[in-house]
């Protein structure tokens, strides 16, 4: 059954948030586009749930502007924006089936019987949970009761939905698969969705685009892909995944740059951009390594090992004494390596990214 749903743009500017004296959002602007599914991203405290509830009316604005389009909403009662909320507890009424739950809503809008009954049966169509409309919760699963709660925020047609970490109350498969429900449900009916989570994995399968907030300030606006791939800085590339940081010089040679190593092993670096010879910090991820037969690279002994089934994840001592990750897929046939084995690593670099000294800057990313 097909369900689209007239949505909103949201616009931010300039946006600032306190609590007394202290400023938890400093000065946010961002623009969520029609129709995405936008997620705010970060440690516990960085601001995300602060920002979702001044979008949605429960805490004051300090300063700036939020706009459905082109209404600016700041003075607008949370009843009267318009818009679903999903939360991590579900908050769906125990006392009522799974219908009338969805219909709640609904009731409140005054619509007519016909129209009510036809909304909740669309909707818990599209939700995958007709079969249970005249369950009590007491019955349902967890994950079952989170469709309800995303049925029922839903089915008011609301301007945009918003979503408070609402897959952390489940099990871990159970997470995986709601997260595909939601993308899924998401796209079928075109409603602009901001998503609050502090997990990274879920943030990367579920995104159209994804905020990283630190402190109340972003870090980086991108698709999951360039998050990942070009992180802006070292506090995006190592909250994001996982990865493996460096101290190195910046040198030239003839008319290429290279990377160098502690321990004098150098790579050159796969930019047209110009970089000047400085120190600077380089990260590389764990899988973003190769084992050299040829006795070249980072020279390490292999610590510990972990089989995670499709993968065998290392850490590996260098010979100047620090210890790096260093993850295999097994299914490329690599060797497996044993503890206190002598390894010698390449670095990739395609995908290695390298920052300035202090770490705030992506130089494969600024103008230089």
């Amino acid at each position: 059954m097909e369900v689209r749903l007239l949505s909103k743009s949201i616009i931010i500017n300039d946006v600032v948030k306190k609590y007394g004296e202290n400023t938890v959002i400093p000065d946010l602007s961002l623009t969520i586009k029609n129709g995405e599914l936008f997620t705010l991203l970060g440690p516990s405290g960085c601001g995300k749930t602060t920002l979702l509830r001044m979008i949605a009316g429960f805490n004051s604005i300090e300063g700036g502007t939020i706009s459905f389009d082109d209404k600016v909403i700041n003075d607008i009662p949370a009843h009267n924006r318009n818009i679903g909320m999903v939360f991590q507890n579900y908050a769906i009424f125990p006392h009522m089936t799974v219908k009338q739950n969805v219909q709640y809503g609904l009731k409140l809008r005054k619509l007519t019987k016909s129209e009510m009954e036809k909304r909740a049966d669309e909707i818990l169509e599209v939700v995958k949970i007709t079969q249970y409309k005249d369950r009590l919760p007491e019955n349902l699963s967890g994950g079952q009761q989170q469709r309800v709660a995303l049925a029922r925020a839903i089915v008011i047609h609301p301007d945009v939905l918003l979503m408070d970490e609402p897959l952390s109350n489940l099990d871990a498969k159970l997470r995986v698969d709601m997260r595909s429900a939601i993308k899924n449900i998401q796209k079928q009916v075109g409603i602009t969705t901001v998503y609050v989570t502090h997990d990274q994995e879920e943030a990367l399968a579920i995104s159209d685009r994804i905020a990283i907030m630190k402190e109340g300030v972003i870090q980086q606006v991108d698709t999951p892909y360039n998050i990942y791939s070009r992180p802006n800085n070292i506090f995006v590339a190592t909250f994001i995944g996982r990865s493996n940081i460096f101290d190195v010089e910046i040198i030239k040679e003839g008319n290429s740059s290279f990377i160098k190593f502690k321990d004098g092993y150098k790579v050159e670096i796969n930019s047209n951009k110009k970089l000047q010879s400085s120190k600077a910090k380089v990260t590389i991820r764990p899988e973003e390594f190769f084992i050299s037969d040829n006795n070249e690279g980072l020279k390490g002994k292999v610590i510990s090992k972990t089989f995670l089934g499709k993968y065998m994840d290392y850490v590996v001592e260098l010979a100047e004494g620090s210890t790096i990750e260093l993850s295999h897929d097994l299914s490329n046939n690599d060797k497996i390596l044993e503890i206190d084995e002598t390894v010698y690593l390449k670095v990739n670099n395609k995908k290695m990214n390298i920052y300035n000294e202090d770490g705030s800057k992506n130089l494969l990313l600024s103008e230089v």
